[in-house]
């Protein structure tokens, strides 16, 4: 099968077309054919070799742990899914991603795509709606009437985040450039600070909830618009306990968890017309394809999702 490797760990040009084998499925995995799939930051930093003690894998590496497609094979003890259905799936962190024609995915990492999603939508989802589901209600556990502040709404993580806050009920503020910010009040936000002349710190006060993808000294202006009590996830690095608990309020650290059950919520949520997965920019399956998702998604300025077409 085609696939985009690296070899080595380094910029773009790491990134070359191979033919690989297929890969072999356990007995509780399925074998996907892949339809499409997209590109997150975890990608390039794999490439760069800034997550080689976190993942020792041996190269050739496939990058990729988005993808939406088509059952071609079942495992043994597979009960849920069957070959011809139409899935999408944030799957296990392994060196076999999705930058393939073909990949195998835990049956427990699955979920049936809704009827009217197509292929590109569906693999712009997992990595980043799961991320921002678990920050807001298995994390935040925000309610209705929370107020909640969205750092970055227009990127992968933040279109989801504003759109589940929304449809939790809660009150959302955000920040985003001048040229997204009817972007992000399209997709619910109540509040848009313009980030290029406006500090949110000296306008927002007595929130709830703060979803932090930015990090450094944003995440630390971030505590002063915090009620006491308080939450704030932040998924780019560790928050300063000290700094935290300062400020009287709770601060933790996010990595994705896998999960097939919660990608059905998620696809509940856009068959109720809640959730509307973010297109951004396509590229083709090819080494100069990816290579140039991967130089928009390093810019960190992409709105809405990066997504590569596979078949």
């Amino acid at each position: 099968m085609k696939a985009i490797v690296i070899e080595n760990y380094g910029g773009r040009e790491q990134l070359r077309e191979r033919e690989v084998e297929k890969p072999q499925i356990g007995e509780d995995q399925v074998l996907l054919e892949v339809h499409a799939t997209s590109v997150n930051p975890i990608d390039w930093k794999m490439r760069e070799g800034y997550l080689k003690e976190m993942f020792p894998f041996e190269f050739p590496i496939i990058l990729g742990w988005d993808a939406a497609g088509v059952v071609a094979e079942t495992g043994s003890n597979v009960s849920k899914f069957k070959t011809g259905d139409r899935v999408f799936t944030r799957p296990a962190t392994t060196k076999n991603g999705t930058y393939a024609e073909f990949t195998a995915v835990d049956e427990d990492k699955l979920a049936i795509m809704p009827e009217k999603m197509s292929f590109e939508e569906a693999s712009a989802i997992p990595l980043a709606g799961l991320t921002a589901y678990q920050c807001l209600v298995d994390l935040g556990n925000v309610q209705e009437g929370d107020k909640v502040l969205v750092h970055a709404g227009a990127g992968g993580v933040g279109i989801y985040a504003i759109q589940i806050a929304r449809s939790l009920g809660a009150y959302v503020a955000t920040t985003a450039s001048g040229k997204n910010e009817e972007f992000v009040r399209s997709l619910g936000a109540d509040h848009v600070i313009n980030y290029q002349n406006e500090n949110f710190n000296e306008v927002l006060q007595d929130f709830d909830f703060v979803l932090d993808s930015l990090g450094g000294e944003i995440q630390s202006k971030s505590y002063e618009v915090l009620k006491k009590d308080g939450k704030l996830i932040s998924i780019v690095n560790p928050p300063d306990e000290e700094e935290a608990k300062k400020s009287g309020v709770t601060a933790g650290f996010h990595w994705l968890q896998e999960n097939g059950a919660q990608l059905e919520e998620l696809a509940e949520f856009y068959n109720k017309g809640q959730l509307q997965p973010i297109v951004g920019s396509t590229f083709e399956f090819s080494e100069a394809g990816v290579q140039g998702a991967h130089e928009l998604s390093e810019t960190r300025h992409a709105r809405g999702k990066i997504v590569i077409k596979v078949k």
